[in-house]
């Protein structure tokens, strides 16, 4: 993979990559983090990514094993993650669906939520759901039907104005 190819690779996939794991980790900085490191690395590994099936699901695989490493290590350490001590970055504040939808995902299995975002907000199949967290597809289609149901009651118990929360959720 060249740099062009990578630039192209980057361009199209960072947001989309870094809303993914936000989605599944539930903190927008830290998804962001890894996402950009999970870049770094695959730049390193640009060669491995030529005969890669798919590099999105490479570096999307690599920013949520960042994620989950970098939580494991906080949580023994009981520090203040270093990004704390850095200036304060200026985003805009989500709308009240996402963030109705992000706390819902929190509440949810680990697993069904990976389900869930790879599915419905990655738009991958379930047997390429099924190939990147590594089971069988029916076990794929039994967590997002458990997952789209839990995900539903817990929508249901927030409250929502006019249009409706599940509008928004069905166009995600």
């Amino acid at each position: 993979m060249d740099e062009r190819q990578f630039d192209d690779l980057y361009s199209a996939s960072f947001t989309r990559v870094t809303a993914q794991l936000y989605a599944m980790i539930g903190d927008r900085d830290e998804a962001q983090e890894c996402v950009q490191e999970a870049f770094v690395r695959a730049w390193a590994h640009r060669r491995q990514l030529e005969t890669a099936r798919s590099p999105e699901a490479w570096v999307r695989t690599t920013a949520y094993r960042l994620a989950v490493s970098r939580w494991r290590r906080t949580t023994r350490s009981r520090r203040p993650p270093d990004r704390a001590l850095g200036a304060a970055t200026q985003a805009p504040p989500p709308d009240e669906s996402h963030v109705a939808l992000v706390a819902a995902l929190r509440r949810l299995p680990q697993a069904q939520r990976q389900a869930l975002v790879l599915h419905h907000l990655a738009d991958l199949p379930v047997q390429a759901v099924a190939h990147e967290v590594g089971v069988p597809e029916g076990t794929i289609k039994a967590r997002l039907s458990r997952g789209r149901a839990a995900l539903a009651a817990l929508l249901a118990d927030e409250p929502h104005g006019p249009g409706g929360l599940e509008e928004g959720v069905t166009r995600a």
